[in-house]
């Protein structure tokens, strides 16, 4: 059968399209979902085969993750256009409404998945761990079971069942809203699910594999050809082929259970594949914002000048690959590619000059296509390293260990940044092993890696939140100090200890505490990871007690004469700032200036800022009825940028105290959802604010019990603000609140990982300044991996 060709480059969305599927008004149209948070609809045009814009979909406040189309009925005859978004709601548009006629809430995540079902019923899936079954805008059942985000649902409308696949690496199958079967198999996230039959469907997972499922419970096939996450997978119209889309630029075209065409894109990440029924075209969503539709059909292929420019793009497109210890000159040269390839998407790497090329095998034009320019040989990100890929994660070495005759090698995985001790006693973990092996599988590890460096050589250590130089318990060679500006508060504090200095090169046994022999050819950074997890509170200390009492003296005299307050009284609230001792008088005070008008209580906000730091006054307004209700409330996004930020301020100092930590944990479900509301702001202080927030609870949450939904939360409201242009200061207050976060607890890892933070921490590995931003990053995404 002839390959697909290029039939349409569509250009309109800003960011990320991460949704797309086929509308039914009219039959050949695209819907697609955003990044950019709008949904817009594509109407292929009359006269050529490209397509142009239709309706234009606002309404949501976050991201579009989703998106699907709702057969017609006697209420909607057109049908309806449903996407789902990370602000956590459900919208519906008729095909011929910008505005959304209804809102669907309920989910507390993303809602990253929807299906849509007969007679009115729509299925969602969420970060929440649920999906939820609609019926006429009516949450009708909550299919609960999965112990991690739902990424992916599917509607078997024959047999009335119901799938959900999870970033618990399983499918379940539910029937009434009760789980008949849950199917185990994958070895990473499920990302998509498709519906071949009434009897059989098709996954995709983040372990680089599909696989064909019959209903009865069995695993029918696997298919390997991807070379990393697979996130996307949708049907052909004979029912039994299919396409997807994953993390390796690609999307591929299977028939017969095997990849017959590899479609390379000048993006680093397909996010979403369909098809289009009515003509059996398809279309992928990609990273770079642009829309893609290729065809079989030589009338509807683009012209022959838009597809050699979108080969041009492919071939100029940078691809990270690890070389490893291959060497350019030892590199094949480009009479290689007189050889036909053996399979479609077989590739070679080859020689051309002072460059290394990757092409690809094309089965369908026989000859070989360039993708790309080789990059970044000494490594990169997860999503764009080519590493070796082992369950669905990247490696820089994947070695085959004989453990005992007559038994199969087990895979042992392992990346350069990672210490061989303790990649050795994961691998023992995972595989049940003695505890005797400790020490020889990490000196295979040392003895295969060839005396790579492990970690960045530093000249000293610098405190992440001091921006100075601190003492390393255990060194030798002594430095200058540096001054030290607190960057939580903007002012310098007195750094103990005098001169800060560098470790000693040994090392100590993670597992037993002593020290062990370090190779000579290998060198280790273990103790450069200074950031996480934070084990003290940060807080807001700095303060003009004379400016803001001025900016009180101001207000008094338009608040009205029965809410002013005296000379003397004033000036008591700024002994209170001045940390002099407080007394009952102080506390009337203070609490007579939170009584003023919204318009005019900022500065008195700010003296409340100021005097939560002592214990007395903290305990006394934390046990006030009403006190953590209306710092809430000045977290509105209608309340007035100061206001906002003096009350998030004001939250983050109650952590000083045991009578602030008590009352913030009981209310932590209502204080981060408020707080969230200024999570939109381009103000600078108070995406700081927020982002500290963060993580003082993070650090209050490391000392709990069953504390599950605390950090799931935290983790998710990390998430949410991390989707939006930030702050250096703040993007490292969250980097560090994540750390503490997944450090010691595997669930909050897991999740983070379902969640693709790594997509968002990636960009901050490369700012230049400040250098603990990205730093902090690569430990953090470390963690992940």
């Amino acid at each position: 059968m002839e390959g697909y060709k290029l039939r349409s480059c569509i250009v309109g969305h800003e960011k990320d399209v991460r949704a797309v599927t086929p509308t039914l008004f009219p039959s050949d149209g695209i819907l697609s979902g955003s990044r950019d948070v709008t949904a817009r609809v594509w109407i292929p045009n009359e006269m050529d085969p490209g397509f142009h814009p239709g309706l234009l979909m606002r309404g949501h406040s976050n991201f579009v993750s989703a998106v699907c189309v709702m057969p017609p009925d006697s209420t909607y005859e057109q049908g309806l256009l449903i996407t789902g978004s990370n602000d956590k709601t459900i919208l519906g548009y008729t095909p011929d409404s910008p505005e959304p006629v209804f809102k669907l809430t309920g989910h507390e995540g993303n809602v990253c998945t929807l299906a849509a079902g007969k007679f009115g019923t729509l299925l969602s899936g969420s970060w929440d761990k649920t999906a939820r079954v609609w019926l006429n805008q009516k949450c009708v059942m909550t299919l609960k079971g999965h112990e991690a985000a739902v990424w992916a649902v599917g509607i078997m409308p024959e047999q009335g069942f119901m799938l959900t696949g999870s970033a618990d690496k399983t499918i379940k199958l539910w029937r009434a809203g009760r789980c008949e079967i849950t199917f185990k198999g994958h070895e990473d996230c499920i990302r998509g699910l498709a519906v071949l039959n009434n009897q059989e469907f098709i996954s995709c997972s983040n372990d680089a594999s599909l696989r064909r499922w019959s209903v009865s419970g069995d695993c029918l096939q696997v298919y390997y050809g991807h070379e990393n996450f697979i996130y996307s997978v949708a049907v052909l119209p004979n029912g039994q082929d299919f396409i997807s889309g994953g993390e390796d630029r690609t999307m591929r075209v299977w028939r017969d259970g095997k990849c017959v065409q590899t479609i390379a894109h000048p993006a680093q990440s397909v996010w979403a594949v369909c098809v289009l029924p009515c003509n059996g075209d398809i279309v992928s969503a990609a990273s770079d914002g642009v829309i893609r539709v290729f065809t079989t059909k030589p009338e509807r292929m683009a012209p022959a000048d838009e597809q050699k420019s979108f080969e041009e793009q492919v071939a100029a497109s940078a691809v990270p690959k690890q070389l490893g210890d291959v060497k350019l000159e030892e590199l094949p040269g480009p009479e290689v590619l007189l050889n036909p390839g053996s399979k479609d998407g077989q590739q070679k790497i080859i020689r051309r000059g002072p460059n290394a090329e990757l092409h690809q095998w094309d089965s369908s034009k026989q000859e070989w296509t360039k993708v790309g320019d080789i990059v970044g040989s000494s490594g990169g990100t997860q999503q764009s390293s080519g590493k070796t890929l082992f369950e669905g994660k990247e490696y820089d070495y994947v070695f085959s260990v004989d453990i005992e005759d007559g038994k199969p090698p087990l895979k042992l995985p392992f990346n350069v940044t990672e210490d061989p001790w303790f990649a050795a006693q994961r691998f023992l973990d995972k595989n049940s092993l003695s505890q005797l092996f400790l020490d020889q599988v990490a000196n295979f590890i040392i003895d295969n890696t060839k005396g790579v460096t492990l970690g960045q050589e530093s000249s000293g250590y610098v405190d992440p939140f001091t921006g100075a130089n601190r003492h390393v318990p255990g060194s030798s060679t002594n430095q200058a100090a540096a001054s030290g500006t607190d960057p939580f508060t903007g002012g310098g504090r007195y750094i103990p200890g005098g001169q800060p200095t560098q470790p000693q090169s040994s090392l100590v046994d993670p597992f037993t505490g002593a020290s062990r022999h370090q190779p000579s050819n290998v060198h280790v950074n273990l103790a450069s990871n200074t950031y996480f997890p934070q084990k003290t509170y940060v807080t807001f200390e700095t303060a003009n007690p004379g400016q803001i009492i001025n900016k009180l003296k101001e207000f008094n005299e338009k608040v009205g004469a029965e809410n002013q307050l005296s000379t003397a009284e004033l000036d008591s609230l700024q002994t209170l700032m001045e940390g002099k001792d407080v007394t009952d008088v102080h506390i009337s005070n203070i609490s007579k200036v939170l009584d003023w008008p919204t318009e005019f209580i900022f500065p008195g906000l700010d003296v409340l800022r100021v005097a939560i730091r002592n214990q007395k006054v903290c305990d006394h307004v934390c046990s006030q009825p009403g006190f953590l209700e209306r710092q809430v409330l000045f977290l509105a996004p209608s309340s007035p940028v100061p206001t906002q930020l003096l009350a998030l301020r004001i939250l983050a100092n109650c952590f000083k105290h045991a009578s602030g930590q008590r009352l913030l944990l009981a209310e932590r479900e209502t204080v981060i959802t408020e707080a969230l509301n200024c999570r939109l702001t381009p103000n600078k202080n108070v995406q700081v604010a927020l982002a500290t927030l963060l993580l003082n609870y993070s650090v209050c949450l490391q000392d709990m019990v069953d504390e599950e939904a605390g950090y799931s939360q935290c983790l998710l409201a990390v998430a949410s603000v991390m989707e939006n242009p930030l702050d250096p200061e703040a993007e490292f207050r969250l980097l560090v609140c994540l750390g503490t976060l997944i450090c010691n607890d595997k669930s909050t890892r897991e999740l983070a990982k379902s969640l693709e933070l790594q997509n968002l921490i990636i960009p901050m590995q490369t700012r230049v300044e400040p250098k603990k931003v990205s730093e902090c990053a690569g430990f953090v995404i470390n963690r992940l991996q």
